[in-house]
């Protein structure tokens, strides 16, 4: 059974166990979360597709831990003009473990 939800500005595709990375999210380690913006689920029945959610049907996670990405390093650089400037971003995010997956009636 997998569900497709979306939070955060994203859609992601998910099944018991997935460990999904998030953006960051104000919560602490252990926490559970309940997903309540299910687009699609698919189970025994087939596929239900959400108008534009599924009614009754939830993902629930529980949060692993919240930390930083690895650095990527941006370089801007405008040849001729010697214009270039370098700097770096770490991306926060919540690390995520799919706990349940259930349709509802």
């Amino acid at each position: 059974m997998f569900a497709v939800i979306a939070t955060c500005g994203k859609q992601y595709k998910v099944e018991k166990g997935d460990v999904i990375y998030l953006e960051k999210m104000d919560k602490a380690e252990g926490d559970t979360l309940t997903f309540d913006t299910v687009l699609a689920v698919s189970g025994k029945d087939g596929l239900v597709c959400g108008d534009p959610t599924v009614k009754n049907a939830k993902v629930e996670g529980k949060v692993l831990k919240t930390g930083r990405a690895k650095k990527i390093v941006v370089l801007r650089y405008k040849p001729k003009k010697n214009e270039k400037r370098k700097q770096g971003h770490r991306q926060p995010y919540t690390k995520v473990e799919i706990t349940n997956v259930s349709l509802g009636k």
